[in-house]
């Protein structure tokens, strides 16, 4: 299965100039996060495969434009060609904001989708907006990664951790991918195509 993940800032190559070749054999989509929603429906509407998305902190505007024709994964598994997505969008809490979260908060999210997960048999990808501690993310508050999210890569093991949140001109740095145990964490800022 090919993925195109995305984040955080619309592709000018995917949304500006778009041809019907650049997605054609994308089999899904996955938005992890402070996007357009006009952009989202656009993509899922012209590549026509399924979007699925979490919240990023800035997407509050989808409570009034939702992204139409999308999944909103967010706090739930979502199954696709048998490929179990987990989804737990939002970021650490810098201001008022409808998608910020604080670790404890966090941590009770994804406590009440362990019903879930057993009925599942776990997760294959985590699809997340915030990274996790210390892989990829910030030092500064806005961009702190979640310590919550650790026990659930140790105890299921997914082999795909997507999340965005953390642009990759705010560091040379920063590295697209990371790796924790045996699960392979990619950062999907503007765009990332990944085979699974």
């Amino acid at each position: 299965m090919k993925i195109l993940a995305i984040a955080d800032t619309e592709s000018s190559a995917l949304w500006d100039h778009y041809n019907e070749n650049k997605l054609h054999d994308t089999d899904l989509i996955i938005s992890c996060g402070d996007l357009d929603p006009r952009y989202l429906s656009f993509l899922v509407t012209f590549a026509n495969v399924p979007l699925l998305y979490v919240h990023g902190n800035h997407d509050d505007r989808y409570d009034t434009v939702p992204p139409d024709g999308c999944i909103c994964i967010d706090d739930s598994v979502y199954v696709h060609n048998g490929i179990r997505f987990l989804g737990l969008g939002g970021s650490y809490p810098y201001s008022d904001g409808k998608y910020m979260y604080t670790e404890a908060q966090m941590n009770r999210r994804i406590r009440r989708v362990s019903r879930q997960l057993r009925r599942h048999g776990g997760f294959d990808v985590l699809v997340t907006h915030a990274p996790a501690r210390g892989i990829g993310d910030g030092d500064d508050l806005p961009h702190r990664g979640y310590e919550a999210f650790f026990p659930l890569l140790e105890k299921y093991r997914p082999s795909y951790m997507l999340h965005g949140h953390v642009h990759m001109q705010y560091d040379y740095t920063l590295k697209r991918e990371n790796a924790y145990q045996n699960t392979r964490i990619i950062n999907a800022y503007e765009k990332y195509f990944l085979e699974i």
